[in-house]
Protein backbone atom coordinates (compact mmCIF):
# COMPACT_ATOMS: atom_id res chain seq x y z
CA UNK A 1 0.00 0.00 0.00
CA UNK A 2 1.32 3.43 -0.88
CA UNK A 3 2.43 5.67 2.16
CA UNK A 4 0.65 8.91 2.29
CA UNK A 5 2.68 12.01 2.63
CA UNK A 6 2.04 15.65 2.53
CA UNK A 7 2.03 16.02 -0.81
CA UNK A 8 -1.32 13.83 -1.32
CA UNK A 9 -2.31 16.21 1.71
CA UNK A 10 -1.80 19.10 -0.04
CA UNK A 11 -2.79 18.01 -4.18
CA UNK A 12 -6.33 16.40 -2.20
CA UNK A 13 -7.19 19.87 -0.67
CA UNK A 14 -6.28 22.14 -3.47
CA UNK A 15 -3.49 23.88 -1.03
CA UNK A 16 0.45 24.87 -0.63
CA UNK A 17 2.68 22.45 1.25
CA UNK A 18 3.26 25.07 3.38
CA UNK A 19 -0.55 25.35 4.20
CA UNK A 20 -0.71 22.19 5.22
CA UNK A 21 2.27 22.45 7.40
CA UNK A 22 0.49 25.52 8.90
CA UNK A 23 -2.37 23.19 9.76
CA UNK A 24 -0.36 20.35 10.91
CA UNK A 25 1.31 22.98 13.35
CA UNK A 26 -1.59 24.42 14.48
CA UNK A 27 -1.11 28.21 13.33
CA UNK A 28 -3.20 30.31 13.55
CA UNK A 29 -2.88 32.43 9.88
CA UNK A 30 -4.96 29.80 8.18
CA UNK A 31 -8.14 30.79 7.38
CA UNK A 32 -11.28 28.71 8.90
CA UNK A 33 -12.29 27.17 5.31
CA UNK A 34 -8.91 26.24 3.97
CA UNK A 35 -8.08 24.73 7.86
CA UNK A 36 -11.25 22.66 7.29
CA UNK A 37 -10.09 21.04 3.58
CA UNK A 38 -7.20 20.21 4.78
CA UNK A 39 -8.26 18.45 8.24
CA UNK A 40 -11.07 16.52 6.21
CA UNK A 41 -7.98 15.99 3.27
CA UNK A 42 -6.10 14.53 6.26
CA UNK A 43 -8.94 12.50 7.57
CA UNK A 44 -10.07 10.98 4.31
CA UNK A 45 -6.53 9.72 3.11
CA UNK A 46 -5.76 8.65 6.59
CA UNK A 47 -2.27 10.68 6.74
CA UNK A 48 -0.16 10.72 9.87
CA UNK A 49 1.45 13.59 10.44
CA UNK A 50 5.15 13.51 11.26
CA UNK A 51 8.16 15.41 12.41
CA UNK A 52 8.28 17.31 9.06
CA UNK A 53 6.30 20.17 11.18
CA UNK A 54 9.20 20.18 13.43
CA UNK A 55 11.21 20.84 10.31
CA UNK A 56 9.85 24.20 9.07
CA UNK A 57 11.22 26.06 11.86
CA UNK A 58 13.40 29.20 10.78
CA UNK A 59 16.49 28.82 12.56
CA UNK A 60 20.05 28.13 11.38
CA UNK A 61 21.32 24.66 11.65
CA UNK A 62 24.55 25.56 9.92
CA UNK A 63 23.71 21.95 7.66
CA UNK A 64 23.73 21.80 3.91
CA UNK A 65 21.94 19.39 2.17
CA UNK A 66 23.82 17.77 -0.66
CA UNK A 67 21.51 15.32 -3.24
CA UNK A 68 23.70 13.38 -5.40
CA UNK A 69 22.87 10.23 -7.07
CA UNK A 70 24.58 7.01 -6.17
CA UNK A 71 25.53 6.03 -9.33
CA UNK A 72 27.30 9.00 -9.86
CA UNK A 73 30.09 8.30 -7.58
CA UNK A 74 32.71 7.09 -9.39
CA UNK A 75 32.70 10.72 -11.09
CA UNK A 76 31.69 13.12 -8.32
CA UNK A 77 34.77 12.25 -5.78
CA UNK A 78 36.20 15.37 -6.74
CA UNK A 79 32.78 17.65 -6.76
CA UNK A 80 32.49 16.18 -3.10
CA UNK A 81 35.85 17.02 -1.63
CA UNK A 82 35.80 20.69 -2.87
CA UNK A 83 32.47 21.00 -1.37
CA UNK A 84 33.81 19.85 1.46
CA UNK A 85 36.79 22.08 1.89
CA UNK A 86 34.86 25.12 1.21
CA UNK A 87 32.47 23.78 3.45
CA UNK A 88 35.06 23.65 6.58
CA UNK A 89 36.55 26.90 6.15
CA UNK A 90 32.99 28.90 6.37
CA UNK A 91 31.81 26.12 9.35
CA UNK A 92 28.81 24.29 7.92
CA UNK A 93 28.20 20.54 8.54
CA UNK A 94 27.16 18.80 4.72
CA UNK A 95 23.99 16.21 4.94
CA UNK A 96 24.37 13.23 2.32
CA UNK A 97 21.22 12.18 0.43
CA UNK A 98 21.46 9.60 -1.99
CA UNK A 99 18.79 9.08 -4.82
CA UNK A 100 19.22 5.40 -5.94
CA UNK A 101 16.68 4.64 -8.56
CA UNK A 102 13.55 2.76 -8.32
CA UNK A 103 14.56 3.02 -4.58
CA UNK A 104 14.42 6.40 -3.09
CA UNK A 105 12.11 8.20 -4.01
CA UNK A 106 12.84 12.07 -5.26
CA UNK A 107 9.82 13.09 -2.87
CA UNK A 108 10.78 11.22 0.20
CA UNK A 109 14.47 12.71 -0.26
CA UNK A 110 12.65 16.44 -0.16
CA UNK A 111 10.92 15.74 2.85
CA UNK A 112 13.87 14.39 4.64
CA UNK A 113 15.22 17.73 3.73
CA UNK A 114 12.84 20.27 5.18
CA UNK A 115 12.67 17.55 8.46
CA UNK A 116 16.18 18.19 8.96
CA UNK A 117 15.55 21.98 8.62
CA UNK A 118 19.13 22.67 6.65
CA UNK A 119 19.96 26.23 5.60
CA UNK A 120 20.57 25.15 2.33
CA UNK A 121 20.62 22.44 -0.19
CA UNK A 122 23.43 21.56 -3.11
CA UNK A 123 22.20 19.29 -5.98
CA UNK A 124 23.80 17.22 -8.39
CA UNK A 125 20.95 15.38 -10.11
CA UNK A 126 19.49 15.84 -12.99
CA UNK A 127 16.09 13.91 -12.39
CA UNK A 128 15.43 16.97 -9.96
CA UNK A 129 12.63 18.76 -11.73
CA UNK A 130 11.04 21.84 -11.93
CA UNK A 131 8.49 21.20 -9.70
CA UNK A 132 10.86 19.72 -6.46
CA UNK A 133 12.63 22.48 -6.70
CA UNK A 134 9.69 24.57 -6.39
CA UNK A 135 8.34 22.50 -3.47
CA UNK A 136 11.78 23.45 -1.84
CA UNK A 137 11.95 27.25 -2.12
CA UNK A 138 8.29 27.46 -1.52
CA UNK A 139 10.10 27.21 2.59
CA UNK A 140 12.95 29.51 1.93
CA UNK A 141 15.34 27.33 1.10
CA UNK A 142 18.29 28.26 -1.23
CA UNK A 143 19.16 25.93 -3.72
CA UNK A 144 22.66 25.46 -5.69
CA UNK A 145 22.47 23.40 -8.71
CA UNK A 146 25.36 21.73 -10.07
CA UNK A 147 25.90 20.84 -14.07
CA UNK A 148 22.28 22.46 -14.74
CA UNK A 149 21.77 25.81 -16.05
CA UNK A 150 19.31 27.29 -13.58
CA UNK A 151 18.34 30.20 -11.54
CA UNK A 152 16.12 32.36 -9.83
CA UNK A 153 15.53 34.53 -6.69
CA UNK A 154 15.70 31.05 -4.72
CA UNK A 155 18.15 29.19 -7.06
CA UNK A 156 21.98 29.20 -8.44
CA UNK A 157 23.84 27.11 -10.46
CA UNK A 158 26.90 26.25 -11.21
CA UNK A 159 28.05 24.11 -14.60
CA UNK A 160 30.63 24.00 -17.46
CA UNK A 161 28.36 24.13 -20.80
CA UNK A 162 28.82 20.51 -22.14
CA UNK A 163 26.45 21.56 -25.07
CA UNK A 164 28.99 23.98 -26.74
CA UNK A 165 32.18 21.48 -25.83
CA UNK A 166 30.26 18.90 -27.93
CA UNK A 167 29.50 21.56 -30.52
CA UNK A 168 33.46 22.59 -30.85
CA UNK A 169 34.19 18.88 -30.72
CA UNK A 170 31.72 17.75 -33.87
CA UNK A 171 32.24 20.90 -35.57
CA UNK A 172 36.24 19.89 -35.38
CA UNK A 173 35.03 16.58 -37.35
CA UNK A 174 32.66 18.17 -39.48
CA UNK A 175 35.22 20.45 -40.95
CA UNK A 176 37.56 17.68 -41.50
CA UNK A 177 35.48 16.06 -43.55
CA UNK A 178 33.89 13.23 -41.26
CA UNK A 179 30.54 13.33 -40.96
CA UNK A 180 29.49 10.32 -39.64
CA UNK A 181 29.02 10.90 -36.29
CA UNK A 182 27.01 9.08 -33.20
CA UNK A 183 26.04 9.92 -29.61
CA UNK A 184 25.29 7.06 -27.47
CA UNK A 185 22.57 7.25 -24.55
CA UNK A 186 23.28 7.33 -20.76
CA UNK A 187 20.09 6.11 -19.18
CA UNK A 188 21.34 7.90 -15.90
CA UNK A 189 22.43 11.15 -17.26
CA UNK A 190 19.48 12.43 -19.16
CA UNK A 191 20.10 15.87 -18.99
CA UNK A 192 23.86 16.06 -19.91
CA UNK A 193 23.10 13.54 -23.03
CA UNK A 194 20.15 16.02 -24.13
CA UNK A 195 22.86 18.93 -24.32
CA UNK A 196 25.37 16.96 -25.97
CA UNK A 197 22.78 16.60 -28.73
CA UNK A 198 21.95 20.10 -28.77
CA UNK A 199 25.42 20.39 -29.17
CA UNK A 200 25.77 18.19 -32.14
CA UNK A 201 22.32 19.13 -33.76
CA UNK A 202 23.81 22.87 -33.52
CA UNK A 203 27.27 21.94 -35.06
CA UNK A 204 25.31 19.68 -37.95
CA UNK A 205 22.77 23.28 -38.51
CA UNK A 206 25.71 25.25 -38.75
CA UNK A 207 26.92 23.18 -41.74
CA UNK A 208 23.42 22.92 -43.49
CA UNK A 209 23.52 19.39 -42.43
CA UNK A 210 20.82 17.16 -40.29
CA UNK A 211 22.14 15.35 -37.56
CA UNK A 212 20.56 11.85 -36.74
CA UNK A 213 23.46 9.88 -35.10
CA UNK A 214 21.74 9.30 -31.64
CA UNK A 215 22.05 5.66 -30.12
CA UNK A 216 19.58 4.85 -28.02
CA UNK A 217 19.39 1.76 -26.40
CA UNK A 218 16.85 -0.40 -26.91
CA UNK A 219 15.47 -2.00 -23.46
CA UNK A 220 16.41 -5.46 -24.40
CA UNK A 221 20.09 -4.07 -23.49
CA UNK A 222 20.74 -4.43 -19.78
CA UNK A 223 24.43 -2.20 -20.73
CA UNK A 224 26.33 -0.08 -22.97
CA UNK A 225 28.51 -2.81 -23.65
CA UNK A 226 26.04 -5.82 -24.44
CA UNK A 227 24.13 -3.50 -27.06
CA UNK A 228 27.52 -1.52 -28.91
CA UNK A 229 28.72 -5.54 -28.86
CA UNK A 230 25.43 -6.19 -31.21
CA UNK A 231 25.23 -2.99 -32.59
CA UNK A 232 29.15 -3.04 -34.07
CA UNK A 233 28.64 -6.06 -36.29
CA UNK A 234 26.75 -4.12 -38.78
CA UNK A 235 27.50 -0.71 -38.17
CA UNK A 236 30.90 1.50 -37.52
CA UNK A 237 31.15 5.40 -37.17
CA UNK A 238 33.65 7.71 -38.21
CA UNK A 239 33.06 9.11 -34.22
CA UNK A 240 31.21 7.87 -31.19
CA UNK A 241 30.60 10.35 -28.37
CA UNK A 242 30.08 9.30 -24.75
CA UNK A 243 29.39 10.69 -21.68
CA UNK A 244 31.15 8.82 -18.84
CA UNK A 245 34.11 7.21 -20.07
CA UNK A 246 32.70 3.62 -18.82
CA UNK A 247 30.98 3.67 -21.52
CA UNK A 248 33.71 5.03 -23.66
CA UNK A 249 35.79 1.32 -22.51
CA UNK A 250 32.34 -0.33 -23.23
CA UNK A 251 32.41 0.46 -26.70
CA UNK A 252 36.27 0.14 -26.95
CA UNK A 253 36.04 -3.12 -26.10
CA UNK A 254 32.86 -3.80 -28.47
CA UNK A 255 34.79 -2.79 -31.32
CA UNK A 256 37.93 -4.74 -30.58
CA UNK A 257 35.71 -7.52 -30.57
CA UNK A 258 34.07 -6.76 -33.58
CA UNK A 259 37.54 -6.16 -35.41
CA UNK A 260 36.97 -2.28 -35.41
CA UNK A 261 40.44 -0.33 -34.73
CA UNK A 262 40.57 2.43 -32.56
CA UNK A 263 40.92 5.29 -33.67
CA UNK A 264 42.10 4.18 -37.48
CA UNK A 265 39.05 3.28 -38.18
CA UNK A 266 36.57 4.66 -35.45
CA UNK A 267 37.08 7.53 -32.73
CA UNK A 268 36.23 7.57 -29.43
CA UNK A 269 35.50 10.73 -27.22
CA UNK A 270 33.92 10.75 -23.78
CA UNK A 271 32.97 14.25 -21.79
CA UNK A 272 33.55 13.05 -17.80
CA UNK A 273 36.43 10.96 -17.00
CA UNK A 274 37.54 9.46 -13.92
CA UNK A 275 40.99 7.69 -12.47
CA UNK A 276 39.79 4.50 -14.86
CA UNK A 277 40.57 6.14 -17.63
CA UNK A 278 44.39 6.40 -17.02
CA UNK A 279 44.13 2.20 -16.98
CA UNK A 280 42.70 2.11 -19.81
CA UNK A 281 44.13 1.28 -23.54
CA UNK A 282 43.84 3.04 -25.43
CA UNK A 283 42.95 6.06 -23.39
CA UNK A 284 40.01 7.72 -24.30
CA UNK A 285 40.20 11.28 -25.58
CA UNK A 286 37.92 13.64 -23.15
CA UNK A 287 37.09 16.88 -21.83
CA UNK A 288 38.79 18.45 -18.44
CA UNK A 289 35.70 19.00 -16.34
CA UNK A 290 36.77 21.10 -13.12
CA UNK A 291 34.71 18.89 -10.95
CA UNK A 292 36.91 19.35 -7.95
CA UNK A 293 36.00 23.45 -8.63
CA UNK A 294 32.32 22.76 -9.25
CA UNK A 295 32.08 21.48 -5.62
CA UNK A 296 33.84 24.32 -4.29
CA UNK A 297 32.57 27.62 -6.28
CA UNK A 298 29.02 25.70 -5.49
CA UNK A 299 29.60 26.00 -2.04
CA UNK A 300 30.98 29.16 -1.87
CA UNK A 301 27.94 30.39 -4.05
CA UNK A 302 25.32 29.10 -1.17
CA UNK A 303 27.65 30.59 1.42
CA UNK A 304 26.74 34.41 -0.11
CA UNK A 305 23.07 33.24 -0.45
CA UNK A 306 22.92 32.72 3.08
CA UNK A 307 24.00 36.15 3.83
CA UNK A 308 21.16 38.81 4.24
CA UNK A 309 22.44 40.78 0.75
CA UNK A 310 21.82 38.33 -2.15
CA UNK A 311 21.47 41.42 -5.08
CA UNK A 312 25.12 40.98 -6.31
CA UNK A 313 25.36 36.86 -6.32
CA UNK A 314 25.99 35.65 -9.69
CA UNK A 315 22.87 33.23 -10.46
CA UNK A 316 24.71 31.02 -13.32
CA UNK A 317 28.51 30.05 -12.82
CA UNK A 318 30.29 29.15 -15.38
CA UNK A 319 33.49 27.55 -15.49
CA UNK A 320 35.75 26.03 -18.45
CA UNK A 321 36.35 22.99 -19.91
CA UNK A 322 39.53 21.46 -22.01
CA UNK A 323 39.30 19.24 -24.39
CA UNK A 324 42.41 16.75 -23.79
CA UNK A 325 43.26 14.67 -26.79
CA UNK A 326 44.66 10.60 -26.13
CA UNK A 327 44.86 7.61 -27.54
CA UNK A 328 41.31 7.29 -29.25
CA UNK A 329 41.56 9.84 -31.55
CA UNK A 330 43.78 10.65 -34.47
Amino acid sequence: MKRVTIYDVANEAGVSLATVSRVINGSNVVKGGTKQKVEEAIEKLGYKPNAIAQGLALQKTTTIALVIPEASFTYTGQIINGLLDVAKIYKYNIMLHTTTEGINEINDIIENIIKSRVDGVVIYNDKLMREELNTLTKYNVPIVIIGNKVSDSKISSVYVDIENAVYELVMKYLEGGKRDIAIIQDRKNGYSIDQMINGAKKAYATKGLEFNGYLEIPGQYRTSYDFMKDYLQEHKHDLIIANRDSQAIAVVNAAKENGIDIPKEMEIVCVIDTKYNSMMRPQISSFAIPSYDLGAVSMRVMTKMLQENTDDIDKEIELSYLFTPRQSTL
